[in-house]
């Protein structure tokens, strides 16, 4: 399938910020891919004590294509799909695809166009408007991509409109914690010279907030929960490298090495080394929240009419008695 075109509901300027940060970034992100990989694997783990038979599935944010693979064996008789705003980030994922369609030509005719039917379809799209109809879907699975947007209360409703009833959403993003050390750092720069207080990496949504956009936004039974990971680094260049591969940068602060100049990423270098701990390495901190929740059954039209199910009716019928 090729890639169609945008569809964008947001601002433009944020949606291309963040297709040209993860544009210049896809040679690279395979540096930082490690994170994702290993959020994915937590994140299956949960997905194993789900009863799921899914038809269609849509990995929201795919990047690489790393955990298209993964998908599709966990369901093998369903149609992956996948959908990055990032045409860079997608060109690796039919790469990595790529091997995998080269062994299909050498199975039996029938076979191999059966195994080819199921492989990963790929859409440029940003995923707060998808390019598919309402209902497309029976699972959506989102790892670590939604804290790239700004607005997840205008993401979970489009998910919503591309799930059928009952149908699962599964994701993992970052929480406030995220980051804290450097935004610490960056708070103590601008206290010393006294600057206004400025965003200098994301502000990532927390757990609670996320499940009330859930439940607002037609989602039901959501399960939220989440872990703190620290990753350590031996210098304080190697780990803003790594920050900058990820792409947490706010839009505010695009520019020069995206840290606002030679000054101030002296100034940033010499505060994380002063953080270094007793065995002599810097630690970053991710926490990571992890969320399900089920399309609930809508209670009323699209014309706002409200819907009375007949299975409702007879239990009303019998508490009455």
């Amino acid at each position: 399938m090729s890639p169609v075109p945008l569809n964008l509901a947001r601002p433009a300027n944020d949606a291309r910020y963040l297709r040209r940060i993860f544009e210049r970034r896809a040679a690279h992100f395979g540096d930082v891919a490690f994170l994702p990989r290993e959020i994915s694997q937590r994140m299956r783990e949960r997905l194993e004590y789900i009863r799921l038979n899914p038809a269609r599935v849509l990995d929201a944010g795919c990047g690489y294509g790393d955990d298209l693979p993964q998908l599709r064996e966990r369901f093998p008789e369903a149609l992956v799909y996948g959908a990055d705003l990032s045409q860079a980030m997608l060109a690796r994922a039919r790469r990595q695809d790529a091997p995998e369609a080269r062994w299909q030509k050498l199975l039996p005719g029938r076979l191999g166009d059966w195994l080819a039917a199921r492989g990963p379809r790929l859409a440029q799209a940003d995923f707060s408007a998808l390019p598919f109809a309402a209902g497309a879907f029976d699972m959506i699975w989102s790892n670590l991509a939604l804290q790239w947007h700004s607005r997840p209360d205008l993401i979970f409703p489009e998910w919503q409109r591309a799930l059928k009833v009952n149908g699962l959403l599964m994701f993992s993003t970052f929480g406030p914690d995220t980051l804290k050390e450097l935004r610490h750092v960056y708070a103590q720069i601008d206290t010393q010279r006294g600057n206004e207080m400025r965003a200098h990496v994301i502000d990532f949504v927390d757990m609670h907030d996320l499940g009330d956009m859930l439940v607002e936004s037609g989602f039901e039974i959501p399960v939220m929960d989440q872990e703190t990971l620290k990753i350590t680094y031996q210098s304080p260049q190697s780990l803003l490298a790594d920050v900058r591969r990820w792409g947490a940068y706010p839009a505010v602060r695009e520019g020069a090495a995206g840290l606002g100049g030679r000054r101030l990423h002296e100034a940033l270098l010499a505060g994380l080394e002063a953080r270094r701990s007793a065995d002599g390495s810097i630690a970053l901190t991710f926490e990571v929240i992890y969320g399900h929740a089920w399309k609930a059954v809508p209670r009323t039209t699209p014309e706002g009419h409200g819907i009375v199910r007949l299975e409702e009716i007879g239990r009303r019928q019998l508490k009455n008695l």
